[in-house]
């Protein structure tokens, strides 16, 4: 009705065609050619052409037809971003992922997501790499066809929610953290703080519910102390977004990758996961930090290893012999000192399976993995051996290769990095 009323006053030379085809929102071209279809064909010729006609640029139904096969054969439960990455890295797919979940979505084989809850601000992430870390465990059948639950140990930086370090074990513990932690320092080095949950192998808690003791450290707690990391506690999980969000992406993702490289096995998840996945899953998440550099300090191996692991305290028996789990380990000789009676030593046991004793920062023997530590004298190459192969001696002569200076220190002192306390 408003054509009809624009072209009779252009007709009527009360407007010209010109200001009728700005009035209508067009070119005075299609004004004119509007004019010539409505005079031949009346008010049907209006209407738009391409209605019921198939688009030059349409998506072969055959293409679409072989995408949903291969969901319902080989993807089911995979989400649709998930799903469109697979396609494309594995079956040469090129169409776009809008119009795979519109199609997923009419053939009902996935759902449109549920509405988001209100908007909450996310605490801003730390500027720089190393300035803060996320370490949290999550229990999930994360084997395909295993049946058995398992913990997966995930270390995240918080400004660029890179992963640094992610493998399974049986169970969540004191173990498990010193070697997600021995990991990122002899990859990157130390960093500034690290965010966990307060579980028991975190944090003592006096009661529940309630703030943690700052007075009473565990060994993680203890072993951050000394390298002078930052341990900081979360009270709730939404403290812990950034960690829930990514054990969803992984809950989500992992499993299935996993089954697609027929992998079934704890030893071959964590080979798949260290060589493989890790890569991929941060080239796919992780973000630039806002501000370049790095807050990670490298150190050396002998500056930390003795540090992340288990160490207890003894006092050695009148036959150089200190108890640690219901067994006897033998002092052997040592030109320290005639005997160790009656001193305090410690036993550090490492993730590895490793032992050693030290008396102060000493080293005075060490039993690699598969060793016997049980004998009553031990074979002359088991002193224990300098993690860092540099040899000193003191005024006496004796070799100090096994001293490790760190082992008493609270902290590492080293230069603050941007603003960051270490």
């Amino acid at each position: 009705m408003r054509f009809e009323a624009l072209l009779e006053r252009a007709e009527s030379k009360t407007l010209s065609q010109a200001d009728a085809a700005e009035l209508l929102g067009m070119s005075e071209r299609t004004f004119r050619r509007w004019r010539d279809r409505y005079r031949e064909e009346g008010a049907p010729g209006l209407l738009d052409r391409r209605i019921g006609k198939a688009s030059a640029h349409r998506a072969p139904a055959a293409e679409i037809a072989r995408m949903l096969g291969l969901y319902e054969e080989r993807y089911t439960g995979f989400t649709v971003q998930h799903f469109h990455e697979q396609l494309a890295k594995r079956h040469g797919y090129k169409l776009g992922y809008t119009l795979t979940r519109l199609a997923l979505q009419r053939a009902g084989l996935v759902r449109p997501a549920p509405k988001r809850s209100a908007h909450r601000k996310k605490r801003p992430r730390r500027p720089m790499a190393g300035m803060m870390l996320h370490q949290d465990g999550s229990r999930h059948a994360w084997l395909p066809g295993d049946g058995g639950a398992y913990d997966l140990i995930a270390t995240v930086d918080d400004a660029t929610s890179e992963l640094y370090s992610a493998f399974l074990v049986a169970e969540e513990g004191t173990a498990s953290s010193l070697r997600a932690l021995g990991e990122v320092i002899a990859a990157k080095g130390l960093f500034c703080s690290l965010y966990t949950d307060r579980g028991s192998h975190y944090f003592h808690t006096p009661k529940a519910g309630e703030k943690v003791a700052r007075n009473v450290q565990t060994q993680v707690g203890r072993a951050l102390s000394q390298l002078g990391i930052e341990h900081i506690a979360a009270y709730s999980p939404e403290a812990r977004g950034r960690s829930e969000r990514l054990f969803r992406t992984l809950q989500d993702r992992l499993p299935k990758e996993l089954k697609l490289a027929g992998i079934a096995s704890i030893e071959a998840a964590n080979r798949f996961l260290a060589t493989t996945y890790i890569a991929s899953h941060n080239a796919r998440f992780a973000v630039k930090p806002a501000e370049t550099g790095s807050a990670f300090v490298p150190v050396q191996e002998a500056q930390w290893r003795d540090v992340l692991c288990l160490q207890e305290e003894r006092t050695v028996a009148p036959d150089n012999t200190v108890a640690w789990n219901g067994k006897r380990l033998q002092i052997p000789p040592h030109p320290a000192r005639a005997h160790f009676v009656r001193a305090k030593v410690r036993v550090h046991h490492y993730p590895d399976g490793e032992l050693a004793i030290f008396h102060g920062p000493r080293c005075l023997i060490r039993w690699r993995p598969g060793e016997d530590h049980h004998e009553a004298h031990p074979k002359p190459h088991s002193p224990c051996e300098p993690v860092a192969r540099e040899t000193t001696a003191d005024a006496s002569g004796d070799d100090l290769s096994t001293v490790i200076p760190t082992i008493h220190s609270p902290k590492i002192n080293h230069q603050p990095v941007n603003s960051c306390a270490t």
